[in-house]
């Protein structure tokens, strides 16, 4: 295939609208599908939680402890005889939060720092030093750190997730600004008396896009995974808020008694997980420029 067809293909699909590139990247194949089917029915029913569960997810029931999985409760009950079906879809109210407002404010900063430290050279050497000091500390001990600095709380721990992911989206989008402040068009927007702020706005911000968006699919699924972890080491949101953590960390104790008190809500962060980085692939391959000529040329 010549380069002719190769470059007509590519601008043909430069104009597809972003609802044909979301269906496309839905339906690429039937595992990204089955990826994209599972996590809407996961946010969705976080969404619609009050209209969804059979019982309050933080009513204590004592005579009820432990029961297992009935026609009642559909996955048994807590220790405290709390319905874990109930807890299960609230908790993914909190976890969800929690990954995309930590995906969005680590690529917000990332992208900020990241294009300053890219382009406007003096700043690049401390900016770097900085950055590079904090990917030294290990960040689940630095998100540890923070919460018991601070406390317990959802924005503590949003916080202690965020904070680590920064200095990841800093060097990403370093090195794109590096690469780009070199081309033609930014020199002669330089030549052309454009101000540093437009030039990074207009020139070199859309070259960060695709691989941002790529990015902030995997901190979402590690920022979940982080929180259910500091939850389960408790040191996370405060005990009786449901999170898929909490209510984790609260089984261990009785797994012997009720495994599906941890099996569950362990499966579905493992599901949520998986769906969200399945479909982050999907993305990357779809945004990717030579990922496209490739399938082109097939």
């Amino acid at each position: 295939m010549t380069d002719h067809t190769v470059s007509a293909a590519s601008q043909a699909g430069a104009r597809v609208s972003p609802l044909s590139r979301a269906r496309e990247i839905i339906f690429s194949s039937p595992l990204v599908t089955l990826a994209a089917i599972i996590l809407a029915v996961i946010v969705l029913s976080a969404i619609f939680a009050p209209l969804i569960v059979p019982h309050d997810p933080v009513r204590l029931s004592p005579g009820v402890r432990l029961k297992p999985p009935s026609s009642e409760y559909w996955l048994g009950t807590d220790a405290f005889g709390r319905d874990l079906f109930s807890r299960i879809v609230y908790g993914g109210r909190i976890s969800l939060v929690v990954g995309v407002m930590a995906a969005v404010a680590a690529v917000g900063l990332g992208l900020i720092l990241g294009l300053l430290a890219g382009y406007i050279r003096w700043l690049d050497a401390v900016l770097m030093r900085m950055v590079d000091g904090l990917m030294a500390i290990p960040s689940i001990l630095l998100a540890i750190a923070i919460v018991a600095l601070w406390g317990a709380s959802i924005w503590t721990v949003l916080t202690a997730i965020t904070i680590p992911e920064v200095p990841r989206v800093v060097r990403l989008v370093r090195s794109l600004v590096l690469s780009a402040r070199e081309e033609p068009y930014v020199e002669a927007a330089i030549a052309a008396g454009s101000s540093t702020w437009l030039i990074m706005r207009r020139h070199l911000m859309p070259n960060t896009i695709a691989p941002l968006i790529i990015q902030g699919t995997y901190i979402c699924a590690s920022a979940i995974l982080v929180e259910a972890i500091l939850s389960f080491l408790g040191a996370g949101i405060s005990p009786e808020t449901p999170s898929w953590g909490n209510i984790m960390a609260e089984g261990r104790i009785y797994f012997q008694i009720n495994p599906g008190i941890v099996l569950w809500p362990g499966l579905v962060v493992s599901v949520a997980i998986l769906s969200i980085n399945l479909l982050g692939d999907a993305v990357r391959d779809a945004l990717d420029p030579r990922m496209a000529k490739r399938g082109i040329e097939r």
